[in-house]
């Protein structure tokens, strides 16, 4: 009988190592405070569009320039999340999108102008673009291999909880008049409060730290994290992964060996846009009002859309270790392109609201278990650590960009073909989805961010 000496160690090291799970879980948490911020700024424009169309008299060209307004804050945002968290910390990115969030959402609540919301909106954008790539960023740099698709993903159950419980606001605020919009915004400035009180308990990423030689510090928190053992060889590993690399420059991050992990990263977070799922999210008011639903039942899908979210997320935190990244993304991208043909023939034919409704949200369970939380736990992870945040960057801001060309070009869309017209677009989309997934994307379940990024270097 022959035993694999690389396995035996690698099973006596997992065996030696011991974690402070509790205090994982809560500085996670706390991290992924900011995709609240995320969630809530996503989810409260589709109940706030029925107010604005009315205040501000918008167009189709206007009304889709105003939700994808966020998408270009965003951009800008994560630009600035990357040159922050590579110079100063994880830590200060976050406390930043905290303050900037806060009070664009004061600024939106008191807008007199289309101007004034539009610029508002933008910067709430910088806020939203920095935390979604800050914060599962720093969770993946402070989670154990064996927990960091979960922990990553509890980033994706706050923005759902953020879509849930503004979906729920919107709904209760609906009846209280012309003005209902500023309050749905102006709300916003109260999770912003408690993620930046929480951001500064915090500790600093322990990569980052050892990235900018403060060892010391570093195996402080990874001692806080796990036990010594654990520190230890986390130390060791993070060692290696950094010797010998290159500053994180544009030359190094598109260097041929990066081009393995950059732009599959890419097209990751395109895919997750261009499949079209967030056109549900952010006009689901328009899509229920062309099969005749009134304004009552309009806010009452986006509440339906929010629980089957919030339901599907944690089934998703619950499997992403367990089944792997690469089986959930197929299955998601596959299973969407099938109901958007059903969503299309449905608008097409004027089907009844309920029934519409029920295979929007058989959609909306298929992108909470897959889609939505996978592409940001592998964002987070496959790239190597000395380009992690300007990697991130790029990655991210492909995806805001995607996102703001998705929710732009709906309403036109729609008024051009109808609002079944897109759908097969979508459909379409996650076809070549499902194939780039197939071919191009490796497992990476169980494996240490050093273990993941040594095929780049």
């Amino acid at each position: 009988m022959f035993i694999n000496r690389n396995a035996l160690q690698q099973l006596f090291a997992m065996t030696e190592h011991r974690f402070n799970n509790s205090y994982i879980i809560a500085i996670s948490f706390i991290s992924a405070l900011g995709g609240y911020l995320f969630g809530f700024d996503f989810a409260v424009i589709s109940g706030a569009l029925p107010f604005l169309r009315t205040t501000f008299g918008l167009t189709p060209w206007w009304e889709g320039f105003l939700t994808g307004s966020l998408a270009l804050g965003c951009i800008v945002g994560c630009l600035i999340a990357g040159a922050l968290a590579d110079r100063y910390g994880r830590r200060p990115g976050l406390m930043t999108a905290a303050v900037i969030f806060a009070l664009s959402s004061v600024g939106m609540a008191f807008s007199n102008s289309l101007t004034d919301f539009i610029a508002m909106r933008f910067a709430a954008g910088i806020g939203v673009g920095m935390a979604s790539m800050l914060s599962p960023m720093y969770i993946a740099e402070i989670s154990p291999a064996a927990v960091r698709g979960r922990n990553v993903a509890i980033n994706q159950l706050t923005i759902v909880i953020g879509i849930l419980i503004t979906n729920l606001v919107n709904y209760l605020l609906a009846d209280n008049g012309p003005d209902a919009w500023r309050w749905m915004f102006g709300l916003g400035a109260v999770p912003s409060l408690f993620f930046l009180l929480g951001v500064i308990w915090l500790p600093e990423s322990p990569r980052w730290l050892m990235q900018v030689n403060q060892n010391e510090k570093a195996i402080r928190v990874l001692s806080k994290i796990g036990n010594p053992n654990f520190a230890e060889h986390t130390v060791v590993d993070i060692k290696r992964s950094l010797q010998g690399a290159l500053q994180s420059t544009g030359a190094s991050v598109w260097s041929a060996g990066m081009r393995k992990a950059i732009i599959p990263g890419i097209l990751l977070a395109v895919f997750q846009q261009f499949c079209g799922i967030n056109v549900v999210f952010n006009y689901t008011s328009t899509i229920f009002e062309s099969v005749g639903a009134n304004l009552n039942q309009q806010l009452f899908e986006t509440v339906s859309i929010g629980v089957v979210n919030l339901v599907f997320t944690i089934i998703a935190m619950w499997q992403v270790d367990k089944l792997g990244r690469k089986p959930l993304m197929l299955a998601g991208a596959a299973g969407l392109s099938v109901i958007y043909i059903v969503l299309a023939l449905l608008l097409k034919n004027q089907a009844a609201a309920g029934l519409l409704s029920v295979f929007v949200l058989i959609a909306i369970a298929l992108y909470a278990t897959s889609l939505a939380p996978v592409t940001w736990v592998l964002i987070a992870e496959i790239f190597p650590n000395h380009i992690r945040a300007r990697a991130t960057t790029i990655a991210v801001v492909a995806l805001w960009a995607a996102y703001f060309v998705l929710v732009f070009t709906f309403p036109i869309l729609a008024q051009q073909l109808g609002a079944y017209g897109p759908f097969y677009m979508y459909a379409g989309i996650c076809v070549l989805g499902f194939l780039f997934v197939r071919t191009r994307i490796t497992e990476t379940k169980g494996k240490t961010l050093e273990e993941i990024s040594g095929g780049f270097h």
